[in-house]
């Protein structure tokens, strides 16, 4: 089947969770009224579901390929990346002095997940582009700006992240590849780098790396680290296109998902030397890497969201279709599977975990947005902070559920799910890169443990509890024909938020004890914090939903669907946050315990 856009749930969660209100009322926002928005929402719908969807199977069947140094991408992508650009697309969130639209990181949120549930290999290639924008604006100097940031945005040239070598992956202190200043104020590259999404392509007239590297005399480590522009094509002073740089791709990966995305080994200065540019301070490399890195981080967390979207729509389409057994409690005849008790409970756990990671993730964005363009510094800081604490959160826990969301779409399927043919595999080998790249699991919960919780000893992680207090207070003021809905959420909500209290306390009082045992319990922190976040989400949505019941307004079915989603989820997600808890807190025993000799 075709994806389509949730759009009513989109515009839900922007609408009623995510303050789309007051960050239309922001600085600089003041054109992301609600027409506006839902008119975008509805173009870029229009676009993934006509132009890109159609490309995903058959890309997957048919991926880039490798030749003499050049890549050809799957069929139709060329002409699709095109219809992208001249449509604005990459330019949803980037300044309009560059040729952008200068919305809101909540408007571009939604447009992202479209895109990356229409096609995730071919959404690749605007996502890194859309990195590389943010470190060019933090760092680059206002000549790199006006030469490159108007050609990404219209889509004419694209833009990559090279970071990792043969011999560095996550550890960057071992990166090799070397900057040797010239006379002309251009630095000479020579080196290699490995998986790099998009590092070479038939999409764009002109690919611009960004690479980290050493100058001859930087410290060792990471503080010794410089970022440097490296296009393809070396752009000459008015702008135009001159010779052919010396980086060339030697070959791309051969990949269990994202087939039709181009993951390349690059190599730099086998002809005399790669000319790059300056970006920023030397040995200030990783520093600006790391804006590009958040900028993909949370773009990745919505490509879980996306691609566990598209495996519910799929399965849910053929619990409806496929028949197969009598009903439990009694039928003529054989039944649609959507009849059968687990298979219903598999759609209602793929359906709630979407719609809680969404929620989360758009809540991070709007933050993200108040951040930036607040007027008053303190609430900047505050919203600022609050975004950074979730960055990992989204990144890690959705792409994690994602594989648990795709993989029970596979089961929904039954043999058929294993079938390529059927596409649902297709969802599930796609999903597994994501909990990955750019940054693992671990790495986003270490970030989550370190830099996020110990260092201002739980501060912002307080806070955030401190607002869903304020949720549980509203649930148990629920009255009516709703309130053993309410009730019942609530009573899961303040365990959750419990659990979750205790593991930021343990984090803090024991990071300098015991930093080993903290750590063997990040990931299930992270897990923790997400499954309580999410739940915190469904929450204020099923209050808003019953408020609108109450009221006559809107879909009645919708409203009340989503009361129902919010208390499967509370029952059947956020009852693991004891477990989880008892992981963090009494489990890192277990984790230590064997020997390496015993392994």
């Amino acid at each position: 089947m075709s994806y389509v856009a949730p759009l009513k749930d989109m515009l839900f969660v922007m609408n009623e969770l995510a303050g789309l209100s007051e960050v239309n009322a922001l600085p600089n926002c003041e054109d992301a009224t609600p027409e506006t928005v839902e008119a975008i929402l509805e173009e870029k719908a229009k676009f993934c579901s006509e132009v890109v969807a159609p490309l995903n199977h058959s890309a997957d069947k048919e991926p880039s390929s490798w030749s003499d140094g050049k890549v050809t991408t799957s069929k139709g992508f060329k002409e699709a990346f095109r219809q992208f650009g001249e449509a604005g697309w990459q330019g949803v969130q980037h300044p309009v002095e560059f040729g952008g639209q200068g919305l809101p990181k909540l408007v571009a949120t939604p447009c992202i997940e479209m895109l990356n549930s229409a096609n995730l290999s071919f959404a690749l290639c605007p996502l890194l582009t859309d990195g590389t924008i943010e470190a060019l604006m933090t760092a680059g100097t206002e000549e790199q700006k006006s030469t490159y940031l108007t050609n990404f945005i219209s889509g004419k040239w694209t833009g990559t992240m090279n970071l990792t070598e043969p011999q560095a992956g996550s550890d960057l202190a071992l990166v090799r590849t070397r900057a040797v200043p010239q006379d002309d104020g251009t630095f000479k590259l020579s080196g290699t780098k490995i998986f790099i999404t998009y590092g070479e392509h038939d999409m764009a007239e002109n690919i611009v790396h960004l690479v980290l590297a050493r100058t001859p005399n930087a410290p060792e480590g990471v503080k010794g680290i410089s970022l440097f522009i490296v296009p393809k094509f070396l752009v000459k002073p008015d702008g135009s296109l001159g010779e052919r740089n010396d980086v060339h791709c030697v070959s791309i990966e051969h990949k269990l998902g994202i087939k039709a995305s181009p993951t390349a080994v690059l190599q730099f200065g086998d002809h005399g030397g790669a000319v790059g540019m300056l970006v920023g301070e030397e040995n200030r490399g990783l520093e600006y890497m790391f804006i590009m890195m958040n900028a993909a981080r949370f773009a990745v967390g919505i490509q879980g969201i996306s691609i566990a979207e598209r495996a519910y729509q799929q399965a849910v389409a053929y619990a409806k279709d496929r028949v197969q057994s009598r009903d439990l409690a009694g039928s003529a005849g054989a039944v649609t599977i959507i009849h059968q008790p687990d298979v219903r409970r598999m759609l209602m756990s793929m359906r709630s975990q979407v719609e809680a990671s969404r929620a989360l993730a758009y809540v991070a964005a709007a933050a993200s947005d108040a951040g930036h363009h607040h007027a008053d510094e303190a609430t900047r800081k505050t919203n600022q902070a609050v975004y950074e604490y979730l960055v990992p959160i989204v990144k890690g826990w959705s792409t994690e559920l994602s594989i648990d969301v795709t993989s029970t779409g596979v089961q929904v399927h039954g043999g058929m799910g294993f079938i390529e043919e059927t596409g649902v595999a297709q969802y599930y080998r796609d999903a597994r890169i994501l909990a990955i790249y750019e940054g693992t699991t671990a790495i986003q919960a270490n970030d989550l443990v370190g830099r996020k919780t110990s260092r201002d000893g739980g501060a912002v992680a307080k806070g955030i509890i401190g607002q869903i207090h304020k949720t549980e207070t509203a649930l148990a003021a629920g009255t009516g024909e709703y309130a053993d809905d309410l009730q019942a959420i609530r009573k899961r909500l303040v365990d959750g938020t419990r659990a979750l209290d205790d593991v930021v306390n343990y984090v803090v009082a024991n990071i300098k004890t015991d930093i080993k045992g903290v750590f063997s319990g990040s990931v299930p922190y992270l897990k923790l914090a997400g499954v309580v976040l999410g739940g915190w989400q469904m929450a204020r949505a099923a209050l808003v939903a019953v408020d609108k019941l109450k009221a006559g307004e809107g879909d009645a079915q919708f409203y009340k669907a989503k009361i129902a989603t919010a208390r499967f989820y509370a029952d059947h997600v956020l009852t693991q946050s004891s477990s989880l808890r008892a992981a963090v807190v009494e489990g890192s025993a277990g984790v230590l315990a064997l020997t390496e000799e015993q392994f």
